[in-house]
């Protein structure tokens, strides 16, 4: 999955993307809109993860997703 379709499909990953990194809120969630780039910002800011960590995380949720 890249992040096109990321993006294009937003509404329907962003329930997983929730389950996957609770701590991200709903209006974070909103904020996001697919953006990987923001996503993994949000991961680092929520969880400590370094940016490379927040981007092998997003891809193996891509890769089950």
């Amino acid at each position: 999955m890249n992040n096109n379709t990321i993006k294009g499909n937003w509404e329907q990953v962003k329930g997983n993307v929730q389950k996957k990194w609770g701590e991200i809120t709903n209006d974070e969630l909103d904020q996001i809109q697919g953006d990987r780039k923001i996503l993994a910002g949000k991961i680092q800011e929520k969880y400590g993860r370094s940016q490379e960590a927040a981007e092998r995380e997003i891809d193996e949720f891509e890769r089950t997703y």
